[in-house]
């Protein structure tokens, strides 16, 4: 009997299980577009851009943004931004970008919706060859030219790094800029440009730094229980903060209005129902906007959540995708600028609101922009959940142009 050589086949067949079973950095330990790694999300960062819409952000000029083959695509226009809804202070964030060499584009940090001078009222990180500025990509326009750095219309990536008024700016690895800015803009959006010819992004991911524990893991220091309810507050063996029973209320200490608040919680049961309240009134119970943790959705289907779903705001917007599951941890950020809030689960937006009625002392009758407390719900007999990694970043107030530029 002749016997044939079934190593190809084999080779090609192994090959083939590695291509299907590659659903992030499992295979040759490359991430893929638009996604976050596990590790990724432990360390806090969050998607700006989700892959496939352009949830959670907004054009100020007319022009034909779009998403295309998981990228942000802008070609003609009005000139103008398209921004994010949220706010940011202090972070790192990278971008992917490219730009035939015809393009004049650039990313805007701390930037407000028009801004009239970049030297002044934003930071402009340029897209553009020489040929086309004397601030070519990588460099802050009208601040500080890059230092280093090749011509490409390849996919190119920014990693960027902006605390107070430090700004360091890496291009493909290399770093190319580390500018000061003598009088910090504090914090503002993100944009991204349409200026001059075609550009896209993709793999826009943002990592809050700046972020202070809250709980210490070891005891109930800087909270206290709203006295009167049966939710039982504890912390573990493991440095956990759990929570059973209820009703009930552990209340932070400390008070804040705008703010990047981040922690990691867990469900020890099915579809169990607890949430994070902000800008509470202090010493009154569920008297805040409340950030829903609630992992049920209906019919199979997580984009139809129930009660407003892990993520959703409380009463206002329902999560557009559940995206946390019961028993198994999960992260959760949250932030708040004035009238707008919004909440990523593992790094995914899932809301977006602004509030829009009439100023209100309490945040459930109207608009609250006054700091307030954090709290943490006990909801009722059935909670069992556990939250660590507490944290939270307080912005300060954004430095407008006419006050020091």
């Amino acid at each position: 009997m002749t016997h044939r050589d079934l190593r190809p086949q084999l080779c090609l067949l192994l090959c083939l299980v590695a291509v299907l079973a590659w659903g992030g950095t499992t295979v040759a330990d490359e991430p893929r577009p638009n996604k976050l790694s596990e590790a990724e999300i432990a360390d806090g960062w969050i998607l700006l851009f989700d892959g496939g819409s352009l949830f959670g952000w907004q054009p100020t000029s007319e022009a034909n943004w779009r998403v295309q083959d998981g990228a942000i695509h802008v070609s003609e226009g009005e000139r103008g931004l398209l921004l994010t809804t949220s706010e940011f202070a202090d972070y790192e964030l990278r971008v992917d970008f490219r730009a035939p060499q015809t393009t004049n584009s650039g990313v805007f940090l701390h930037t407000m919706s028009h801004p009239t001078d970049p030297a002044t009222d934003c930071y402009e990180v340029n897209i553009a060859p020489l040929a086309l500025s004397p601030y070519p990509t990588g460099s802050v326009v009208g601040r500080q030219k890059r230092t280093a750095g090749e011509e490409s219309s390849e996919w190119r990536t920014f990693a960027i790094t902006l605390v107070g008024g430090r700004l360091r700016i890496e291009l493909d690895g290399q770093q190319v800029v580390d500018y000061t800015d003598p009088a910090p803009l504090g914090r503002g959006h993100i944009g991204l440009q349409l200026n001059e010819g075609e550009v896209a992004f993709r793999n826009i991911k943002l990592r809050p730094l700046g972020t202070e524990p809250i709980f210490n893991g070891r005891d109930l220091t800087g909270w206290h229980v709203t006295p009167d309810h049966k939710s039982e507050f504890s912390v573990t063996d493991e440095g956990y903060l759990r929570v059973v029973n209820g009703s009930g209320q552990l209340e932070s200490e400390g008070k804040y209005d705008d703010f990047a608040l981040q922690l990691e919680v867990i469900a020890n049961g099915k579809h169990l129902n607890s949430g994070i309240f902000f800008r509470s009134i202090p010493g009154l119970f569920w008297q805040g906007y409340e950030s829903q943790i609630q992992n049920g959705y209906e019919d199979g289907d997580r984009t139809v959540p129930s009660d407003f779903g892990t993520g959703g705001i409380y009463r206002r917007q329902k999560a557009r995708r559940v995206v946390a599951s019961d028993f198994k941890w999960f992260a959760k950020t949250i932030v708040a600028t004035g009238p707008h809030m919004a909440v990523w689960v593992n790094g995914f937006q899932v809301s977006d609101w602004t509030d829009e009625r009439p100023p209100h002392e309490n945040p459930r009758e109207g608009l609250r922009t006054e700091p307030g407390t954090l709290s943490i719900q006990g909801h009722d007999p059935t909670t069992d959940l556990m939250f660590r990694n507490i944290r939270i970043e307080t912005y300060p107030p954004r430095r407008e142009p006419s006050a020091g530029g």
